[in-house]
């Protein structure tokens, strides 16, 4: 039988890559929906490679987009997110990517869903249709096209690049409230980690800290390293499913697993040191505030996700969060963060309403690039 073809864009945005397609190119949301998403990256795999499919076995990269034109006044697109898991049958749309937030408004400029002007800067707003909340993207244009060539580096991507400055506009969850606990730092009882300490943040995504040497790690470790170690994969992936209960965001930890692999994040902190970055880069301790790794689905990730180095920010501009008691009172500069793969630089800006705490906005700096663009097929009986 002939396979299905749908028109769509293979892209980068900031240190992740994804398939893009119009809303009217695909089902409606459901089943269907899923199980093509799910057979265009090749997944579920049992074998963990994607080889059947446009993905690549990794967290960065096994992921889609679907953008059509938003009935918003505020928003010119709406944006949402798939995160398919690799070896079971399941996309994960409860979280948002901040890295292919990047690739969001040259997409929709380039098929034309938005006006932009033809040389200057494009502000395309967005809607995160996954969590509910507004981006800007401000993309670069020269004689009527997308600037995506130039000289801005992002550490964790090998070539250079057009820089895309993105504002995440209250990222907080529900009526701004970014503490679901209420608590900077909580105590919980979680199995092998008594009285593990934690601050749990609904910033960018819902997103879990952790102290590093509170789980026998340094901080400076590399991806394969973590990776290679699924004892200790399975023990943060414990604590990850604990806490997602304790953020009222699934009823047990068995839940979590299986439903939510791709939210909230695992982030792991640790005080400035100097260690040596993936790509041969050495960090210096004197060049960072503090040293974040992120796991995503599953795995520790290669640099670090978007939404995560917002919320590092954010934690950062709390009084008493964990990643606080390593940054300390830095101002309203941006936070300075060591990554698998380097550094990233984000800033937050957030108020005190009655007590509680409100992001008013995370601002930072990625790049986007299409790779590919046509149509990507998958067999007619997905």
């Amino acid at each position: 039988m002939t396979q299905v073809r749908i028109p769509a864009v293979f892209m980068r945005g900031g240190t992740s890559k994804g398939v893009f397609f119009l809303e009217q190119d695909v089902p409606a949301a459901g089943p269907e929906r899923d199980a093509l998403m799910l057979r265009v990256i090749g997944s579920p795999d049992p074998y963990g490679k994607q080889i059947d499919g446009m993905g690549a076995a990794t967290s960065s990269s096994s992921k889609v987009v679907i953008i059509g034109k938003s009935g918003r006044t505020d928003c010119d697109v709406d944006y949402l997110f798939g995160a398919p898991a690799i070896e079971n049958p399941v996309v994960d749309w409860s979280g948002n990517c901040g890295n292919l937030s990047a690739a969001v408004g040259p997409f929709a400029i380039r098929q034309g869903l938005v006006d932009a002007p033809r040389d200057g800067i494009a502000t395309i707003r967005i809607w995160q249709a996954n969590i509910q909340k507004r981006i800007i993207a401000h993309v670069p244009m020269k004689d009527g096209e997308v600037v995506e060539e130039g000289d801005f580096v992002l550490d964790g991507v090998a070539f250079p690049a057009a820089e895309i400055v993105v504002e995440f506009l209250q990222p907080g969850g529900s009526g701004g409230s970014i503490l679901p606990t209420g608590n900077v730092v909580d105590e919980l009882d979680i199995p092998g980690f008594p009285g593990l300490p934690a601050t749990l943040l609904n910033a960018g995504n819902p997103t879990i800290f952790v102290d590093s040497q509170r789980v026998g790690l340094t901080g400076t470790e590399t991806q394969d390293q973590v990776n290679g170690n699924a004892e200790l994969l399975q023990s943060l992936e414990t604590i990850r499913a604990h806490c997602t209960v304790a953020m009222g965001l699934a009823a047990s930890a068995e839940e979590a697993t299986r439903l939510r692999p791709h939210t909230p994040k695992l982030c792991l902190v640790a005080p400035p040191q100097t260690y040596a970055a993936a790509g041969g880069k050495t960090v210096e301790a004197a060049e960072i505030d503090v040293i974040a790794r992120i796991l995503s689905m599953g795995k520790l990730h290669h640099a670090i996700t978007g939404t995560g180095a917002v919320a590092v920010a954010v934690a950062a501009a709390l009084e008493g969060t964990l990643v606080n008691r390593i940054v300390g009172d830095i101002g309203e500069r941006q936070v300075n963060m060591g990554h698998t793969a380097g550094t990233v630089a984000v800033g937050a800006q957030t108020t005190q309403v009655d007590g509680n705490w409100i992001v008013d906005k995370a601002v930072m700096s990625r790049s986007a690039r299409r790779l590919m663009e046509g149509w990507v097929l998958a067999p007619s009986k997905y």
